[in-house]
């Protein structure tokens, strides 16, 4: 856990989902702690979980404006609509926070498809985003609101790059779910290689970026391994002990899986993720999935 603050800031997090819950269970009470929901039946269980919930909805800006002037640190986890090429959810969010300028660092929860197919290539955060979907362009979107936000207010602008976000307790978020429905993978010819995080580690993360993140600094919140697909499920299936996935071609593909499916299958990289050891000074607790895929089961 990073040092914070001698004089506590207020921590606004909003889209405080699985990853959330687990930000504050890192946090053990440490920081004052407001919670964004658009859903009243959720205060409970933020309350239990030692936020304040705050009542708002970021598609509706009216319901947002109690947020300016509210939050020293805002840790953004909320992912955008559904539909369009452009973030209007940030866009509203920092609308609300520029009101009444109180916030001096915010860090974004991206993701790595900005940088569509790398044809399997390992590299840093300097390669520019070649988004290959709306999904993606949305977040690309984000990112460039984000980052004029910061340079424009003074506020310090962390973006992490996300890819597949895995843990035993993470609602389908655990390979186990897929092989259990005997889901197939591309045969080894027609693989590519996926990136992956824990669930807990990107929720520590998210609070060295706070603490420790560069003004306007991208950086992959990703582990150290480098697998294929085929083999990231072969290895879970061996540790969970379930059938191996069975294999197919991309023809096949394209007749059995959807459309969101195949996107995944056909975007191959490999993230390098020097920046969160060095800049963020984060010691993953699970640098490999071997050790990650069976935590907490």
């Amino acid at each position: 856990m990073p040092t914070l603050h001698a004089r506590r800031p207020r921590l606004l997090i909003v889209g405080c989902g699985d990853v959330g819950l687990r930000v504050l269970r890192e946090l053990h009470g440490r920081l004052p702690v407001l919670a964004l929901s658009s859903s009243p039946a959720r205060a409970q269980a933020l309350r239990a979980a030692g936020a304040l919930p705050l009542l708002g909805n970021l598609d509706d800006p009216a319901s947002l404006a109690r947020l300016a002037g509210l939050a020293d640190w805002v840790l953004h986890l909320a992912p955008p609509a559904a539909q369009g090429a452009e973030d209007r959810r940030t866009l509203n969010l920092l609308r609300a926070l520029a009101r009444s300028p109180r916030t001096t660092r915010l860090v974004y929860a991206s993701t790595t498809g900005v940088y569509g197919d790398c044809a399997g290539a390992r590299f840093d955060e300097t390669r520019s985003p070649r988004p290959a979907t709306d999904r993606a362009r949305r977040r690309v979107d984000a990112e460039q609101r984000l980052r004029w936000f910061g340079a424009s207010l003074g506020v310090r602008v962390s973006i992490l790059r996300v890819p597949g976000i895995y843990a035993w307790d993470r609602e389908g978020g655990h390979p186990r779910e897929r092989l259990a429905k005997g889901a197939p993978v591309l045969r080894r010819e027609d693989d590519v290689y996926t990136n992956h995080i824990h669930a807990d580690d990107l929720a520590r993360a998210c609070l060295a970026a706070l603490a420790r993140g560069k003004p306007q600094r991208i950086v992959h919140a990703c582990d150290d391994s480098e697998l294929l697909m085929g083999d990231y499920f072969d290895l879970a299936a061996e540790l969970c002990g379930l059938p191996r996935p069975p294999r197919i071609s991309r023809e096949q593909a394209r007749e059995q899986m959807s459309p969101m499916q195949l996107s995944f299958m056909g975007e191959s990289r490999r993230l390098d993720n020097g920046r969160l050891k060095r800049e963020l000074r984060l010691r993953l607790r699970h640098p490999e999935v071997n050790t990650g895929l069976l935590a907490g089961a």
